[in-house]
């Protein structure tokens, strides 16, 4: 036979079939050590998936928490004075007005969109041919849309023409077209507003409550003229953009100084003027779902731990119950890349099956929980994304081959003599 050259390439069996043919011999004769080690697998990487999920399902309950709101924004209200200052006496009422809308519209930096808005004290009826109802009517800006994240179906929203102008027209929602239209379309119609008509120019709706799909919107300036507001509001909202948590602190903080040199009030004086600034409050809420989110992967990858582990104590045994057999093997020409191969390739293909498995049934609890609780704000669709199941099949490859390493290393070397000695 002539020799082999140097240097030419020599040809591996990447699918060695005897060797998965005998690696499923050695599963079928274990079975019950084979189950086991499968079960501590699968219930981690189920534990793993469906804590994922439920965290998850946390997050889609905040988010839709938020869901109608931006989360940029700084509301600010009045309230009453609760210390004395310059020589003023605590307990006097802060009632915003449109002087303070302009001030911090033109002078305070940052501010993204901002709007006022204008609250009738008094029930106002709303009716159309006859009909009537009883709706939320707010008299705001047209820069209120993207504070409330407002949809618009039909016409427009409020623009800033309609304040100039004290112009009657309303954006109404799209439950109050149901109820007045009956099908016919309100847009272009004359609905009355405590008997004052206004012209219906667009229909609304929102990702909120459903209240929210049932408020009238109206111009600010022409409500406080019709209504007997003079130049009243009773709260202001503005965004800021892409600021930070810390951007949008210093803007609240300037907010409140400019309105308390307003209306001579301590800065300071927390019960005065009342702050919300989602900003901040959507941030810790971010935070909470991170921590949560790292908490889960370390139980759940600790309890996938804890079956790898498990894993590798049944392969040692196993490893020393067939030493005699692997003596054999090695007095019989195989190498210990043979041995170890052997070993490993048991303990990748029963993690990788059981894992898959805790994998499909950890996907399926999530399933029936998303059915179960269809009605929760705080927790919605729980589920694992495509990441996640990359990410665990990855997990499963890696344990098998952590958990079969020290068992076929210890079975490589395994001297022959000795095997054949063991009893």
């Amino acid at each position: 036979m002539p020799a082999m050259e140097s240097g030419s390439p020599r040809r591996v069996n990447i699918v060695d079939l005897d060797a998965w043919q005998e690696t499923l011999d050695t599963i079928r004769k274990n079975k019950l050590r084979t189950l086991l080690t499968a079960f501590s697998v699968a219930w981690g990487i189920l534990m793993l998936v469906v804590l994922l999920g439920s965290g998850q399902g946390l997050t889609n309950g905040v988010e839709y928490a938020f869901r109608d709101d931006a989360t940029n924004s700084i509301r600010v209200y009045s309230g009453q004075t609760s210390v004395p200052y310059r020589g003023l006496r605590p307990g006097r009422t802060v009632q915003f007005t449109n002087l303070d809308y302009d001030d911090i519209k033109q002078n305070v930096a940052g501010i993204d969109h901002i709007t006022s808005r204008y609250s009738i004290r008094t029930a106002l009826a709303v009716s159309y041919r006859g009909q009537s109802a009883s709706y939320n009517v707010r008299c705001v800006h047209p820069d209120y849309q993207y504070l409330e994240q407002t949809i618009i179906l039909e016409g427009r929203y409020i623009n800033p023409t309609d304040v100039a102008e004290y112009r009657k027209v309303a954006v109404i929602g799209d439950r109050v077209q149901t109820q007045f239209g009956k099908g016919k379309p309100l847009l272009g119609e004359y609905i009355q507003v405590n008997s004052i008509p206004f012209r219906v120019v667009g229909i609304s709706t929102d990702e909120g409550s459903e209240g929210e799909r049932e408020a009238i919107y109206l111009p600010i300036s022409t409500a406080q003229r019709a209504f007997g507001g003079s130049n009243r509001v009773a709260m202001i909202l503005m965004t800021v953009g892409d600021a930070g948590v810390d951007e949008g602190t210093a803007v609240a903080d300037i907010v409140r100084e400019r309105i308390a040199e307003r209306h001579d009030f301590d800065p300071n004086d927390q019960r005065a003027v009342f702050i919300s600034n989602a900003l901040v409050e959507f941030q810790r809420f971010v935070s909470l779902m991170g921590g949560i989110r790292m908490f889960v992967w370390i139980i759940g990858v600790g309890t996938l731990l804890a079956g790898v582990v498990g894993v590798s104590n049944i392969m040692m045994i196993g490893v020393k119950e067939r030493t005699k057999e692997i003596g054999i093997r090695k007095a019989l020409g195989a190498t210990p890349r043979s041995i170890m191969r052997l070993i490993l390739q048991e303990a990748v293909l029963v993690t990788a099956v059981a894992g898959y498995t805790g994998l499909v049934i950890g996907v399926a609890v999530l399933q029936v929980m998303a059915k179960g609780i269809t009605g929760s704000d705080f927790f919605r669709n729980p589920s694992v994304d495509l990441g996640v199941a990359l990410s665990a099949t990855a997990i499963l490859v890696v344990s098998g081959a952590i958990a079969g390493y020290f068992p076929a290393r210890r079975a490589a070397s395994i001297r022959p003599v000795d095997a054949l000695r063991d009893e």
